[in-house]
């Protein structure tokens, strides 16, 4: 005699279990796109690696683009270079380039650890690469960093672009150190006694753009 088999009914239980594994997932992969997602420029193209571009504000009004400060506040000249806004909102500044962690990428990704600099050359020895500089008791991003060589000595040349409210935002948290203890924070903008808009660590994010150059 054969036996016949027969599949049971699914219950409620097992419906609702398949229906949390699915959100689950699909939450999953929205996050892995988001964050793998390339950043765009102003055309609506990928930024490429190498390739130079201003970093421009979003919002308008309050200074132009990025460039680089050598005079002090009693006008001598200091270096490393600070990195700073332009006053004016017409300026562009000076353009950069970007140089991811993985340097077979040729594509910048957001919340990727980044190289960022200048495509410039200033009077102070040192490298046109950002860097964030934590010893006047607030975080400046300076330059004299080193591009490339991920890891513990050049922990505090790497930068990201993050997605923020529909366009991106600069920020500071590198991943290239396993056993650092870093500081995490969004760039914004530190008007000083002189009225200079040096970028830094803020809890006021500076919204920008990328034009190609």
């Amino acid at each position: 005699m054969h036996k016949l088999f027969t599949m049971k009914t699914p219950t409620p239980l097992l419906f609702l279990s398949l229906i949390l594994l699915s959100s689950i997932f699909a939450t999953f992969l929205v996050a892995v796109d988001s964050a793998t997602s390339p950043v765009l420029d102003t055309e609506g193209n990928e930024l490429r690696t190498g390739t130079d571009y201003y970093i421009l504000p979003v919002v308008r009004g309050n200074g132009g683009g990025l460039t680089l400060s050598t005079t002090t506040s009693n006008g001598t000249i200091t270096c490393p270079a600070n990195v700073v806004q332009e006053q004016n909102e017409v300026d562009n500044g000076l353009p950069l380039t970007f140089s991811p962690v993985d340097p077979e990428e040729g594509v910048i990704r957001v919340a990727t650890d980044t190289n960022i600099k200048f495509s410039a050359v200033t009077i102070c020895a040192q490298s046109t690469v950002w860097r964030l500089d934590g010893s006047a008791g607030k975080f400046f991003v300076t330059t004299g960093g080193v591009e490339g060589n991920p890891g513990r000595q050049t922990v505090s040349n790497w930068f990201r672009i993050d997605e923020y409210e529909g366009d991106y935002k600069l920020a500071f948290c590198p991943t290239v150190c396993d056993i650092c203890r870093v500081v995490c924070g969004d760039i914004g903008v530190y008007v000083d006694e002189n009225g200079t808009r040096r970028l830094a660590i803020s809890d006021v994010p500076l919204k920008v753009m990328f034009k190609k150059a």
